[in-house]
């Protein structure tokens, strides 16, 4: 989805008809007001935000964006007068992704946009991506690799390896993975720790020592 926000009605229609001829969700709004509002109920995937609008300045409605945690991330390409240099640098250095000079073309804005979200698409199959020497683990796609090579692992292997890796020397008692993987509920005995480790330790094959044991306590990740 594709918020435009411009108080220009024959702007703002042109924007949306361009877009949903492309293939994209959009919608638009007259100024700041009515675009928080909506954007309270559903956050977009980008923004095209004009600078200057009725009720507030697309500037300050760019600083708003930026100081909310919730929204610091969401993609904005500001419209700007022509000329207006000080009002793009501003706007960049606020946080901005992109900025269009008035007049633009609406295939111009429209391969702007498809190289942001090109560039939010790949930050978030990256994001969630844990390292550990050969092994890498992406907890968005759920899936863990040694050097390049994917690993099968069940969900339980899955959440111990994470878990080691994240912490790093840290060492962990049989007794607190129980409780952090299976739940404190959980009324297994603790052998079971030590059947997911082995079953871990024979897939990593060669780089089974990245998970130690330390013995009468229990196990950590080291390389």
């Amino acid at each position: 989805m594709i918020y435009c926000v411009e108080d220009d009605a024959d702007i703002r229609e042109l924007e949306l008809y361009t877009l949903s001829s492309m293939g994209f969700e959009a919608q638009g709004f007259v100024d700041g007001k009515s675009f928080f509002e909506k954007l309270n109920a559903e956050k977009p995937d980008l923004v095209v935000l004009d600078v200057m609008l009725p009720d507030v300045s697309g500037v300050d409605v760019l600083k708003r964006l930026k100081s909310n945690p919730k929204t610091a991330d969401l993609p904005v390409i500001m419209a700007t007068a022509r000329g207006a240099e000080f009002e793009k640098i501003k706007a960049l250095d606020l946080g901005a992704d992109d900025y269009l000079t008035k007049p633009f073309s609406m295939m111009e804005m429209v391969a702007r946009i498809k190289a942001i979200l090109r560039r939010t698409q790949n930050n978030k199959e990256t994001k969630g991506e844990v390292k550990f020497g050969p092994i890498v683990i992406n907890e968005v796609k759920h899936t863990a690799l040694v050097e390049d090579n994917k690993l099968d692992l069940s969900l339980k292997e899955f959440e111990l390896l994470l878990l080691l890796i994240k912490h790093p020397g840290r060492v962990y008692s049989r007794d607190e993975l129980l409780n952090l993987i299976w739940g404190i509920d959980y009324d297994g005995e603790n052998r079971t720790v030590d059947v997911h480790i082995r079953a871990l330790r024979s897939k990593l094959g060669s780089f089974d020592s990245i998970i130690q044991t330390v013995r009468g306590i229990g196990y950590k990740a080291d390389a």
